[in-house]
C-alpha cells in the first residue's frame, strides 16, 4: 500500500511539473509582472516596443504544432531579446526552457526581425549634426569597423581568425551624429582587412582628386561619433561584445544576429530608450584605427 501511495504521489508531482512547464511555454509572460524600468533593464526595449515587435513577428513565430507545448511567439521573442541583451543562453534557461528551445527561438526571431521596415536607411544629403561637432561640412555619415567574436566554423576556420587571434566577423558600420546606424556590412570573416571590407562595399568611392583626399582626411577628425555608437550598441546588446565572450554562434547565424541587434539599437535610439544604467559605457576594444574616409 505504501509503495502504491508513493507511485500516486510521484505521478501527481510529474503532472504538476508538466502543467507548470506547459503554462510557461504557452502562456506565461514576464511583461505581466515586471515594472517598466525592469523591462528596459532586462530586454533593452520598452513594453510598447516589445508588443510592437510581437505583432510584427507573430505570424512567423506561431508553431505549426502544439506537440510538447510549443513556445508561444511572445516567449520566443522575450527569450531572443534576453539573449541579445546578455549574450548568454544561461541567462534565458529555466522555467521550462531548455538550451535547445532557446537556440531555436533565437534563430526564428532573428530571421523574422531581419524584415523590420525602415530601421536603417542611408541619406542622400548631408545634415548639420556633423558640422556642429568640429565644423566639417557636407558629411553624411561616419564609418568604422569592429570585430565581433564568434564560434569558429568547422570549415575554413583559419579564414575567420582575426589579427587578435580569435575567430570573428569584421563588421563595417556607418552612423549619423546621434549614433543611429545608416548602413551595416556583416558578412566578411575576421581575417579580412578593414580596407578590403570598405573597397568591397556598395558605398565605396575612391577620391578623384587630391582635394577630395584631403577632404576625406579632415572628415576623419569627426569619426569619434561612430566609435561611440559602436560602444553604445555593444552596451545595449552585450551578445556582440567581447565582454560577454562574443557571439557563440556559427558565422551565418552570427551575421543575422549582428544585423538584427543593430536594427533594434536604432529603434531604441529613435525612441529615446536609455542605455542600461548599471553598466559602464563600453570603450571600443583598442584597435589600430585604419585611415578610412568619412563621407
Amino acid at each position: 500500500m505504501a509503495a502504491l501511495q508513493r507511485i500516486v504521489e510521484l505521478n501527481r508531482r510529474r503532472s504538476d511539473v508538466v502543467y507548470v512547464n506547459a503554462y510557461i511555454r504557452t502562456t506565461f509572460s514576464p511583461l505581466d509582472i515586471l515594472s517598466d524600468e525592469a523591462i528596459i533593464r532586462k530586454y533593452r526595449l520598452t513594453r510598447a516596443k516589445i508588443e510592437e515587435l510581437e505583432l510584427f513577428t507573430q505570424r512567423d513565430l506561431v508553431r505549426a504544432t502544439r506537440r510538447n507545448f510549443a513556445l508561444s511567439p511572445r516567449v520566443q521573442l522575450l527569450a531572443a531579446l534576453r539573449f541579445y541583451a546578455t549574450g548568454s543562453f544561461m541567462e534565458v534557461l529555466g522555467l521550462g526552457l531548455s538550451k535547445s528551445s532557446v537556440s531555436r527561438a533565437v534563430t526564428a526571431v532573428t530571421q523574422a526581425l531581419l524584415d523590420l521596415p525602415d530601421r536603417m536607411t542611408f541619406p542622400t544629403t548631408p545634415e548639420g549634426g556633423f558640422y556642429a561637432i568640429a565644423g566639417i561640412p557636407r558629411v553624411i555619415g561616419a564609418i568604422d569597423g569592429t570585430l565581433i567574436r564568434i564560434r569558429g566554423p568547422s570549415e575554413n576556420e583559419p579564414g575567420y581568425i582575426c589579427r587578435k587571434g580569435y575567430p570573428a566577423l569584421n563588421v563595417q558600420v556607418v552612423c549619423d551624429p546621434r549614433g543611429v546606424f545608416l548602413d551595416i556590412v556583416a558578412k566578411w570573416p575576421g581575417s579580412m582587412h578593414d580596407s578590403f571590407v570598405w573597397a568591397n562595399s556598395a558605398l565605396c568611392q575612391e577620391p578623384n582628386s587630391e582635394a577630395e583626399a584631403r577632404y576625406n582626411q579632415a572628415h576623419g577628425q569627426t569619426r569619434v561619433v561612430v566609435e561611440r555608437a559602436l560602444g553604445m550598441w555593444k552596451q545595449r546588446f552585450r551578445c556582440v561584445s567581447n565582454s560577454a565572450g562574443g557571439l557563440k554562434l556559427h558565422p551565418a547565424k552570427a551575421c543575422c544576429v549582428v544585423v538584427v541587434t543593430a536594427l533594434l539599437h536604432n529603434m531604441a535610439l529613435q525612441d529615446g530608450i536609455p542605455l542600461p544604467a548599471d553598466e559602464e559605457l563600453l570603450v571600443e576594444e583598442v584597435e589600430e584605427i585604419a585611415s578610412q574616409p568619412v563621407y
